[in-house]
């Protein structure tokens, strides 16, 4: 099957992103979908597929996000930003309710985050404190600042939902060994965890904060908005900074302009940038992609977010 698609990314998140509103896959054709193009020895690659959905009467249009192994997640606010745009640019319209998996999210289009660089504002929420909600089997109602000795009994995690499930740890430096070491026995799905989590580890840098995150059904990552957005929860909920000021998140990816309330709501100011945009096949029964043709580069949105990250 034949589909056009934009590569793109949020924050150094990277996806192929496809408009899907006319589409009509099974679900478990969409998860091959997203294992050929998020194949990183592919043609495409990226840290899973967006996909431009039909909205709801709330909603203008949606967005579906797959990751690199197929299964759907809640959100992806990186994500959000890319499929924001292109509901912007397919409808004529800066601002929109965007539809996601179990919630909904607030996007538009923002001030340029620095000279040439298309910026989405977007607010998700509220962020979730119930770790019923994941389940977190013998867990505390609430896990702030708390250890959970299932994981590791000598650290101390919060808990949030975005509604994607994050676990926070902050540190004086990011030890990406131990990272991948709790990220891999989430993502094993043990018993007391049976829904996976998002594992980050999170740095205070003055007001300023840096991110490092090992992503539900990707691994380690260079970027995971939701993850940005639930660790700048976690740092105001246990007042490492403040409520309603905002703050420069940053990550390996680049970075994003957040801010939290404490009506648990969170705002998100970073990229959508296009690198590309063509067509490309995929073999639904193999699950395997071929017959890459770019028809479209976009050099100064790359050079224009290149000069960003530079600061």
């Amino acid at each position: 099957m034949r589909f056009g698609l934009v590569k793109c990314h949020g924050s150094g998140n990277d996806f192929p992103m496809i408009d899907a509103r006319d589409l009509s896959l099974t679900e478990a054709e969409w998860a091959g979908v997203a294992r050929a193009l998020a194949d990183r020895n592919g043609p495409v690659g990226g840290d899973g597929l967006l996909l431009l959905v039909p909205g709801d009467d709330r909603a203008a249009f949606g967005m579906v996000m797959r990751n690199s192994d197929g299964s759907e997640a809640e959100t992806c606010l990186n994500g959000v930003r890319c499929v924001a745009r292109a509901g912007f640019e397919a409808l004529g319209i800066g601002a929109a309710t965007v539809r996601l998996k179990t919630s909904h999210a607030d996007a538009v289009h923002d001030a340029d985050l620095a000279p040439g660089v298309y910026t989405v504002r977007e607010t998700a929420g509220p962020a979730g404190l119930s770790t019923a909600a994941w389940p977190i089997h013998g867990a505390p109602d609430r896990l702030v600042e708390a250890v959970l000795p299932m994981l590791d009994a000598d650290k101390c995690f919060t808990a949030v939902t975005m509604p994607n499930p994050h676990l926070v740890h902050f540190v004086e430096t990011v030890d990406e060994a131990d990272l991948v070491r709790l990220g891999e026995i989430c993502e094993a799905a043990p018993d007391w965890l049976p829904n996976r989590a998002n594992v980050s580890f999170v740095e205070v840098r003055g007001t300023s904060l840096f991110v490092r995150t090992f992503e539900r059904g990707v691994g380690l990552t260079d970027s995971c908005g939701s993850a940005m957005a639930a660790s700048t929860y976690a740092a105001c909920l246990t007042g490492r900074i403040a409520w309603d000021v905002p703050t420069v998140v940053f990550n390996r990816g680049g970075l994003v302009r957040a801010f939290a309330g404490e009506d648990a709501m969170v705002t998100l100011s970073g990229n959508a940038t296009y690198e590309w945009a063509g067509s490309v096949t995929v073999d639904l029964a193999n699950e395997t992609a071929s017959d890459l043709v770019v028809e479209r580069r976009f050099p100064e949105e790359i050079a224009a977010w290149d000069a960003a990250k530079r600061g």
